[in-house]
This record gives C-alpha cells, structure tokens and sequence, in this order.
C-alpha cells in the first residue's frame, strides 16, 4: 500500500533494510523503523496541534507498545501521554515508567485490574460504556482517596461501528446514563469520545467525518444544555497534520496519533503528505513452488491493503516489484505469497498498512539512517520487550 511512498520519501530505510538483513542482524519479519525520521513526524503533528490548541496522546499499538518510541514522544516532543488501547498495554507502560493519560478505548479495564489502574496508573482519563464499569472504577476511586475522571461513548443507529469493537451508551439513554454516574462517588465526568470519528475516503481521497463524529456532538449539546461542562473532546481516528484542523473545526480538545508517526496514512498512499514513510517491513525468500515465491511472515494483518513487494536479487540490485497473491485471510500467514519465481534468500521489502501489536515480528530501532553509520539501537517484540540475541 505505501511501497511507491516508501520509495518517493524515504529510499534511505528500504537501502538499510535490506542491509541489515543481509548482514544477518535482523531476521526476516521484522518491522524496521526509522527513528529519526519518525522523531520529524511526530514533531510536525506536535507542530500542527499546537496551532489548534489540540492535544496529543500517543497510539503506540501499531508501532508494537515501544517504549523507546514513547519516551520520544513524550520526553522530547513534548505529548501529554500515551493511550493506551487495552490493559495490558498499560501494565506494560506502567511497568516502563511512562506516562499514561487514558485507557478503556477501546478496551475497557478488566475488574480486577481497577484497583491498580485507579490507585497506582492514575489515568488522566478512562473511557466507561457500562453503569457497571463505571461503579467499579468509582469504588476503587473510593478505596484510593482520589478523584477519577472519565469519559463516556454514546452511539446510534448506523453509526459505523467495526465487528467485535461495538460498544457504547445508546444516545436516547444519555440523560439516564448521566444522572446515574453523576451519583456514584469519586467520579467525575469529563468529556465524550467515539471512534472513529475520521476515516479517509478514497473516492474523494481524503479524511472526511464519520456519523459517529455528528454522533459525538449531540452527546456534547445534550450534557451542556444539562449545565455539564464538557472539556475533553476526543475524536480519534486518522489524527495527522491533514485532520488535526478538523478536529479544532469540530470543537475537538484531543488527538491520538499512530499512523501519523510513522507517515502510513491511507492519505500518504502516493507520498504526498508531510509526514513521511519512517517503517518498512523486510522479509526473505524461503522458496518457490508451482511459480510462486514464498516470504517468510508473521507481519500480515487483515487490512493491510498490501500490494505487493520489492525482491533484492542479485540481477535486481535496485530492487524487482512483485505482486502479492491473494490469499484467505483465515489461514495463518506463515508466508506471503508473490506472483513469480525468485531466489531462495532474497531480501524482500514491503510496505503496508499494519498492527504491529497482533503481529508475531521483530521492531528494529534504526537511528543515523540518512548519515553513512546507521546505529541499530535494539530489537523488540510486538508488545514492546527488547529482545537480546
């Protein structure tokens, strides 16, 4: 999907890549990143909120949890915290010492991580879609002598809701829902989310709202005009230096960039964004049968929109495209599949759309990219251990 960017803005880190690979210091399916390049995006999107009063939480699940990655972000770039998508990347970050300013969305706490979460994580905010949820976290606010905010999800009818994330307060019961929480002690409730709120349109080739966003506002106008003071405002999804005017136009107070860091944006498909492409996949040639070559994986995610790769032989030093096979997405993808014969051992690069976090890769760190001594700072797993070899 942004293999024609990766080329365009960055042919740096595919040269790098292949490198390492080839000097055996990184193994097929692995994720290499470029961290400079990656420090330039997150510091244009800082750049662009600034000038809207946004601010930004890091989604760091689809650079694999990282805590190197997140210091970054936080330490140098200066964003509010990380947000974190389940509470398993939050006991990770804990553990590591970073900040986390929310959790629950789109994974809700689990009853016996509350206490922990409430009493030693301390979350600037915690996304709640059940009267149970809420009680829970107020008792355990109780039990800690502390306040705890929150913030709350309503839907509608044919909001876009994806499988097995459906989730939120009808909005017909919003006055209910609020009456009740309102009642339970050391709680306070602090805005409104949804998600997603922007999602690109590829016929209009650009980021356009979502029904979910219009969704999110009559849920802000409801508890105004309930006398509520409504200050986090937060409308993730496709948060880039392209929507973060959309977020201030719709009254948004927060962002949640991810793609963005590492310039894979469904908008920066033909490398025409600022940020630029800072992550490639490298993988190799384990075979070839009836016709086809065989890459090692583990990196596939479901809608990666992958197209194809780029197989480093040695007739091909710059490289030969080569079309992906389509494959079923229910079988596991202990390979990935290219139209054509190729060398057993070639190095192969790919591009595309990914979760780092439900992958089984590698995540190599490369700083100096651009300079004549790159320096491979470490590797991790997906959920953002480093790995030592």
């Amino acid at each position: 999907m942004f293999l024609e960017a990766l080329k365009k803005q960055n042919s740096a880190l595919i040269e790098c890549a292949v490198t390492l690979l080839r000097k055996g210091l990184v193994l097929p399916d692995t994720y290499v990143v470029d961290v400079d390049q990656f420090r330039e995006n997150a510091k244009l999107v800082k750049q662009q909120a600034d000038k809207f009063g946004i601010k930004l939480l890091a989604m760091t699940k689809q650079i694999g949890r990282n805590p190197v990655l997140a210091r970054i972000l936080i330490e140098e770039c200066g964003y509010q915290g990380v947000v974190c998508v389940d509470y398993k990347e939050a006991i990770q970050f804990h553990q590591q010492g970073i900040k986390i300013s929310h959790v629950g969305h789109l994974v809700q706490p689990p009853s016996h991580f509350i206490e922990s979460l409430v009493r030693d994580i301390t979350p600037e905010v915690i996304t709640v879609y059940s009267i149970e949820k809420a009680q829970e976290i107020s008792d355990a606010a109780k039990k800690a002598n502390r306040i705890q905010s929150i913030i709350l999800k309503f839907f509608e009818e044919g909001d876009a809701l994806y499988p097995n994330q459906e989730s939120g307060f009808p909005l017909t019961s919003l006055s209910a829902v609020v009456g009740i929480i309102r009642q339970l002690p050391n709680l306070k409730i602090d805005g409104i989310t949804h998600f997603p709120c922007f999602l690109y349109d590829e016929d209009a080739q650009q980021v356009k709202p979502t029904r979910n966003l219009h969704t999110a506002l009559s849920a802000i106008k409801e508890m105004e005009r309930a006398g509520m003071e409504v200050i986090h405002r937060n409308f993730p999804s496709a948060t880039c230096c392209e929507t973060l005017p959309l977020i201030h136009r719709y009254g948004g107070t927060h962002g949640e960039p991810g793609h963005a860091l590492t310039g894979t944006m469904p908008s920066n498909r033909k490398g025409d964004q600022p940020e630029k492409v800072a992550m490639a996949y490298v993988t190799e040639v384990s075979h070839v049968f009836e016709g086809r070559t065989y890459c090692y994986g583990g990196g596939n995610y479901g809608r990666s929109h992958i197209e194809g790769a780029l197989v480093f032989e040695d007739a091909f030093p710059a490289g030969r495209f080569m079309p992906i096979c389509p494959t079923d997405a229910a079988n596991i993808d202990y390979y990935f599949q290219l139209d054509g014969g190729s060398s057993v051992g070639s190095p192969v690069i790919m591009s595309f759309r990914t979760q780092i976090f439900v992958t089984r890769s590698d995540v190599a760190l490369v700083e100096g990219i651009t300079s004549s001594a790159p320096r491979l700072l470490g590797i991790f797993d997906t959920q953002g251990r480093e790995i030592v070899r």
